[in-house]
């Protein structure tokens, strides 16, 4: 009897492992979903498409990259909760959307903090590998960091001064509730709203202006109903495509150096493109009607006196200090050894 039952105890567990290893064999690809705001067909999604691509060839078609481009899963809030609950596995975030998961981020987008390409890539270069590491430990991981290009403000009505920017009504990216009240006490007239809702806010008049940069003007059309720019730069949009930490972990160990190499190398590919495009964006907008308006260095000053006044409301407030710290120490650093502040071309 014990003869039997041990037999039939080893059969079971012959059969069980060999349904085991059907599972496993027929389980399927390790499929990660990813969300942007870009644009279908853009330089960026043409970009994460290549990215996705190369995913798959080098893990023999065991990782899977899907996107849902154009703002389909929601704002960059949305998506980082679409991945806190498992709807989402990564998503390409701008840094003021990554703001929501850890508020070092705004210390790359200060306001007239930089004055150049070279300036910017000098600070986030030092400073990402401490932004990588609060992020991780909020459960997510950097693949790798990508460049929008410069915001500018695009309003109905052509302006160069603050004051006259002050009077319309400014779209502001919806929550961030201390991030609206600081506009506030600029004295600026900001709309809280989702980025999604920019185009009709400009159709219904709930928003004058908003700001962008011309690569994103022009791929959503919103520079058609607020056709002036000045020539200011407000500041430099960054951002990192980010995958949750439970869906890296899931990708086998021994593929993730090679998934991340070719993440790494995707975004530096699109950095180049994307600065070209910029100016290309403008050019293409001026001849449908744009119009660019330059800023005497009088206005500019009024506008650099404005944000410096507000520094010490945005340091442990807005930004941590020691992160705020940090940016401005790494900013006058490469000035001191580079011949002081000096602006890329517009």
């Amino acid at each position: 009897m014990n003869s039997f039952w041990n037999r039939a105890a080893a059969g079971a567990a012959a059969l069980l492992f060999l349904f085991s290893f059907r599972v496993a064999a027929y389980a399927g690809p390790t499929v990660i979903k990813m969300a942007t705001l870009a644009p279908e067909g853009s330089s960026w999604h043409r970009v994460l498409l290549e990215m996705g691509e190369d995913w798959k060839k080098v893990s023999g078609g065991t990782v899977v990259l899907r996107i849902y481009p154009g703002g389909v899963a929601g704002d960059e809030d949305a998506m980082i909760r679409k991945m806190r609950v498992g709807q989402l596995q990564a998503a390409a975030i701008t840094g003021m959307g990554l703001a929501f998961l850890d508020r070092s981020f705004y210390g790359l987008h200060v306001p007239m903090m930089y004055a150049s390409d070279e300036e910017f890539d000098y600070v986030r270069d030092r400073l990402s590998p401490l932004l990588e590491q609060r992020l991780e430990e909020k459960g997510f991981v950097v693949l790798n960091w990508g460049d929008a290009g410069w915001v500018h403000f695009f309003a109905r009505e052509a302006f160069t001064h603050p004051s006259e920017m002050k009077a319309m009504k400014l779209y502001i990216g919806a929550g961030d509730i201390p991030l609206t009240q600081l506009y506030k006490e600029a004295g600026f007239k900001p709309v809280p709203i989702s980025v999604v809702d920019i185009l009709p806010g400009l159709q219904t008049g709930l928003i004058d202006a908003f700001n962008a940069t011309p690569l994103a003007a022009l791929a959503f059309q919103w520079f058609a109903l607020a056709p002036n720019m000045a020539d200011l730069r407000w500041a430099p949009l960054t951002g990192a495509t980010v995958i949750e930490k439970k869906a890296w972990e899931r990708i086998p160990k021994e593929m993730r150096p090679k998934i991340l190499e070719i993440s790494r190398d995707a975004s530096r590919r699109l950095q180049r493109e994307i600065r070209n495009l910029n100016e290309e964006a403008m050019k293409a907008m001026v001849k449908n009607g744009l119009k660019v308006t330059h800023v005497s260095p009088s206005a500019e000053a009024e506008w650099r006196k404005m944000v410096e006044d507000i520094h010490p409301q945005i340091r442990g407030k807005i930004i941590p200090a020691d992160v705020f710290d940090e940016v401005r120490k790494f900013r006058d650093e490469y000035r001191a050894t580079h011949g002081g502040a000096k602006a890329s071309a517009r």
